[in-house]
């Protein structure tokens, strides 16, 4: 693995280049995307993106978790969690290094 990381900037940066968009306006739209997709998942809506993968919430319920170290049994409260699931494509062109 490169240890590379995509950030927000990577992004707008690709649709500058790809789309001829001002460095500012690609900005923008970058943070307009981002922005709808996580405005969904708090409304805890599905985000499907075609060929890439799946954006969900998962309500996790009250359990009884154990501390590791001392197992002491410590209850977890119930939470939301962001669940993600690759789409087959994309999980051929990950094991494929495409």
């Amino acid at each position: 693995m490169s240890g590379k990381t995509l950030t927000r900037m990577d992004l707008s940066e690709a649709v500058y280049r790809e789309v001829g968009l001002s460095r500012n306006e690609s900005a923008q739209m970058v943070e307009s995307v981002l922005k709808l997709m996580s405005d969904a998942l708090v409304r805890g809506e599905t985000v499907k993106i075609s060929s890439f993968g799946t954006f969900s919430v998962r309500e996790k319920n009250r359990r009884i978790g154990r501390n590791p170290k001392t197992g002491e049994e410590v209850p977890i409260e119930p939470r939301r969690v962001l669940v993600f699931r690759a789409s087959h494509i994309m999980k051929d062109r990950v094991n494929q290094g495409v």
